[in-house]
């Protein structure tokens, strides 16, 4: 069975800078892109950015793009996501997920395309 362990949240002040990490296990993790998504209080999910299977490919969401990175390392099973100049309106819980398709070669930003997602992690970023 597939399983996605996010970790790394925590509290943090706007300006500064977290790191996020998601361990998978359960499927040949370097055949698969990775997605990061997050969902603050009373708003839907949303696409934050993602990683094809090999890492040569990114795609961000417009509002954290030169602020966070997607990163991964196969070798370890772990996708990560560093966070610089944290914002308030970043709080949210963080998940990761993991695409349904071997070998895609974008890093998609639907929800549709993944089929296994992680528990969450939570970030807040305080004034």
């Amino acid at each position: 069975q597939v399983q996605l362990v996010e970790s790394g949240g925590g509290l943090v002040q706007a300006g500064g800078s977290l790191r996020i990490s998601c361990q998978a296990s359960g499927r040949t993790f370097s055949r698969y892109g990775m997605g990061w998504f997050r969902q603050a209080p009373g708003k839907k999910r949303e696409f934050v950015g993602a990683i094809n299977w090999s890492g040569s490919m990114t795609n961000y969401l417009d509002s954290v793009k030169g602020r966070f990175t997607i990163s991964r390392d196969n070798a370890e099973n772990t996708v990560y996501l560093q966070m610089n100049s944290l914002k308030l309106e970043d709080t949210a819980v963080y998940y990761c997920a993991m695409d349904r398709a071997v070998n895609r070669r974008t890093a998609t930003a639907d929800t549709v395309d993944y089929d296994y997602w992680g528990q969450g992690t939570q970030v807040t970023v305080s004034s």
